[in-house]
């Protein structure tokens, strides 16, 4: 696997360049300065040093939804670039997930269903030694708990976190699922994988793993828990 500080920009080539963050920027425009900022910015601070991070799964922000049930509730323009408190949704999931210091894949390419979306961003990071699946509308989700499920020693190939009774996100996949998860298609995402391996859910103390944005009353909610 490649160990330098590109590794989390593999895919940029397939992108367009943003100059920042606006509300306006679609996801592939924010991506670059996303990656700019994770090599160069050293008030992150970071969690794992690149060293720990290189044998550690590999996060995959999944940004390719068409984000119907935010609009259909009143939401104008897509959800992801809804403000939330003076930054984007998917800017707050990639301050978290860069945060972490976990290496990192952004997958915004339109695919025709969570399935093809998911196979798409494991093929492209096929030599990761795992992967966190993150759905980028989860803005709240804590640095700690990506680094806790990268780092949690579990014989499980999946582990899902839980938080209060309900089931969340990212879910962790080992290497050994890479096959199955590269061969995904369709709208059922990684549900059918979780049956074939076997999976541990975790308790964690973060709502940011249950806290996703499917509308303007999911926005609100997560407004009021920040400004908390």
């Amino acid at each position: 696997m490649d160990t330098s500080p590109t590794y989390c920009a593999w895919t940029l080539l397939s992108h367009r360049q943003g100059s920042d963050y606006h509300v306006n920027l679609t996801a592939s425009e924010a991506l670059a300065p996303c990656v700019i900022d994770q090599i160069t910015d050293t008030t992150l601070n970071p969690l794992l040093t690149p060293a720990e991070a290189k044998h550690l799964p590999t996060v995959l922000v999944l940004a390719s939804g068409k984000g119907e049930r935010f609009t259909a509730s009143g939401g104008i323009g897509h959800k992801l670039q809804a403000d939330l408190c003076g930054k984007t949704v998917l800017q707050r999931t990639l301050d978290a997930v860069r945060r972490s210091g976990l290496l990192w894949h952004l997958e915004d390419v339109g695919h025709p269903g969570m399935g093809d979306t998911i196979a798409a961003a494991v093929r492209a990071t096929r030599d990761a030694a795992g992967w966190l699946v993150l759905p980028a509308d989860l803005p709240l989700i804590a640095p700690q708990t990506l680094v806790e499920l990268a780092q949690l020693n579990a014989h499980a190939q999946v582990v899902v976190p839980v938080f209060k009774g309900q089931r969340g996100h990212p879910v962790r996949f080992a290497r050994d699922c890479g096959d199955a998860l590269a061969a995904l298609h369709g709208s059922r995402g990684a549900a059918a994988i979780k049956d074939q391996f076997e999976s541990l859910d975790w308790p964690v103390l973060d709502a940011g793993c249950v806290t996703d944005i499917d509308s303007l009353d999911d926005l609100e909610r997560a407004r009021g828990l920040l400004q908390g």
